[in-house]
């Protein structure tokens, strides 16, 4: 099968999602100017360079007491900062739970029986008992092409682990067993691990 997007292709579900898989959650916490708290996850999300260390996210939508974008994308704009939850197995139910379109001034950590602690360096909470979390600055947001598209882009200025996702002085994804996005409403697991050596090693 062949298709171009702009043709559309036919079947029952949008195939992109399920091609690019499996796709880390960003669970991205940031707060409004007047001190409200947002919690959203994010499955166009990833990490893209190690120094200084930087992450990105994307948009796809927008909500109406947005203009044009949504909750992360505003705060973000406002205040320049904002933390990656890393999102484990064990607290899929939670972070679903965050993902429902509820008004810009209520408080998702709340809604999904949360915790919010907050960063050691920028002004936002992060979620207390996830594996990781990652605060950032932010260093861009790049419209896109198509309605309500946005990429952002932060640096990486502070790094938090769970201690018992560290094991023989390496962060073990197999401790927590990190969610995954797939196609459709599918998600995954890690529940175990390879190694490949490079050739150049």
């Amino acid at each position: 099968m062949f298709y171009r997007p702009q043709d559309g292709h036919g079947l029952p579900h949008n195939p992109f999602n399920a091609i690019v898989t499996p796709r880390p959650i960003g669970w991205i916490s940031s707060r409004a100017a007047d001190g409200t708290n947002n919690l959203a996850p994010y499955s166009f999300f990833n990490a893209v360079a190690y120094v200084p260390p930087q992450v990105m996210f994307s948009s796809t939508g927008s909500k109406p007491d947005q203009d044009g974008t949504k909750d992360s994308v505003a705060n973000i704009a406002e205040t320049g900062v904002f933390c990656v939850n890393i999102v484990e197995y064990a607290i899929r139910d939670a972070m679903n739970m965050t993902s429902k379109s509820v008004g810009k001034d209520e408080d998702e950590f709340s809604a999904a029986g949360l915790s919010p602690v907050e960063c050691e360096t920028i002004p936002c909470a992060r979620v207390l008992g996830a594996p990781a979390s990652l605060e950032c600055k932010l260093t861009q947001i790049v419209e896109l092409p198509g309605k309500s598209n946005r990429l952002v882009l932060g640096e990486v200025v502070g790094i938090h682990m769970r201690d018992d996702c560290i094991r023989d002085g390496r962060f073990d994804v197999t401790t927590f067993q990190p969610l995954a996005r797939l196609g459709y409403r599918d998600y995954s697991h890690v529940t175990e691990v390879f190694e490949l050596a490079r050739p150049d090693d």
